[in-house]
C-alpha cells in the first residue's frame, strides 16, 4: 500500500517541516525530517526512503544541487523527488524539472494538495506497466544500449552505467514497450501520470529532452527518439526484449 511509504521531508523552516511531517503521519505515512543537505544524506544512508520532499531554498547546498546529486548517484537516481519552493517564477519550475524533480509545488500550499501529489508520484512509480508482457521483460536491447529492468539500470554501448531518474526510467520503458510507434503527448502523459495528468504540463517534453541527452541523441537532429511534427514522438531504434 502506498501509505506505508517512507517520506523524507527536507526543509530548513522548522514550522513547515513539522507541519508537513505531522500531516503525512496522520495520513498513514512513515516520515523522517531533515533541515538541510547533510542531514538528508545521513538519513538516506541509514533508512530506505521512498520519496523526498525537497525545499528549493536551503542553507548550504540548495534543493537543485541536492536533486542533481541524487540523480547522479546510482543508488538514488530513481528516487522520486517533489520540489517545494517559495518562488513563483515559471523558470524555477522548469529548472527543477530539468534537474530531475518528479513534481513541483509552490509555497504556500494546501497540505491536501501536497498529499495528493505525493500519492500520485508513488502511484506512478509503482504502477503496473500497461503492456502485459512488459513485466516479464528483463532486458531491452536497442542500438547497443541495454536497459535492465531487474537492476533498473541503463548501460551504454561503452559499458558505462547511465543514471536515470524514476521519471526518465518510466518514460524510456514506455518507448521500449512501443518501439517504432508514434506516441503523442497525451498518450505519454496518460501512461506516466494517469488520471492526474495536466493537459498544460510540459514535463514530458523536458523529460524527453533529458532522455535524449542521456542517450547521446542530438537534440537538433535526433536519430533515436524522433519528433514527428504535429503527431508526437517515436523510438525509431529496433528493440529486442529478453525475458
Amino acid at each position: 500500500m502506498e501509505n506505508t511509504a517512507h517520506i523524507l521531508v527536507v526543509d530548513d523552516d522548522q514550522e513547515i517541516r513539522q507541519l508537513v511531517g505531522d500531516y503525512l503521519r496522520k495520513n498513514g505515512f512513515r516520515v523522517s525530517l531533515a533541515a538541510e543537505g547533510r542531514q538528508m544524506r545521513e538519513m538516506l544512508d541509514v533508512a530506505r526512503i521512498d520519496l523526498v520532499v525537497l525545499d528549493l531554498m536551503l542553507p548550504g547546498d540548495d534543493g537543485l544541487t541536492l536533486c542533481r546529486t541524487l540523480r547522479a548517484t546510482p543508488a538514488f537516481a530513481q528516487m522520486p523527488v517533489l520540489m517545494l519552493t517559495a518562488r513563483g517564477e515559471p523558470i524555477d519550475r522548469v529548472v527543477g524539472l530539468e534537474m530531475g524533480a518528479d513534481d513541483y509545488l509552490q509555497k504556500p500550499f494546501e497540505p491536501r494538495e501536497l498529499l495528493a501529489r505525493i500519492r500520485n508520484i508513488l502511484r506512478r512509480t509503482r504502477a503496473v506497466p500497461d503492456n502485459p508482457a512488459a513485466g516479464l521483460v528483463k532486458r531491452y536491447r536497442f542500438t547497443d544500449w541495454v536497459l535492465d529492468t531487474g537492476l533498473r539500470q541503463l548501460t551504454s554501448p561503452q559499458a558505462v552505467v547511465v543514471p536515470l531518474s524514476g521519471a526518465e526510467y518510466r518514460l524510456l520503458q514506455i518507448f521500449l514497450d512501443h518501439p517504432q510507434r508514434i506516441l503523442n503527448r497525451d498518450q505519454l502523459m496518460d501512461m506516466t501520470k494517469g488520471r492526474d495528468a495536466d493537459p498544460f504540463d510540459r514535463s514530458i517534453d523536458l523529460q524527453i529532452s533529458r532522455l535524449r541527452q542521456k542517450l547521446g541523441d542530438d537534440a537538433r537532429a535526433p536519430t533515436m527518439i524522433k519528433t514527428v511534427r504535429n503527431e508526437g514522438y517515436i523510438l525509431s531504434a529496433p528493440v529486442v526484449q529478453e525475458s
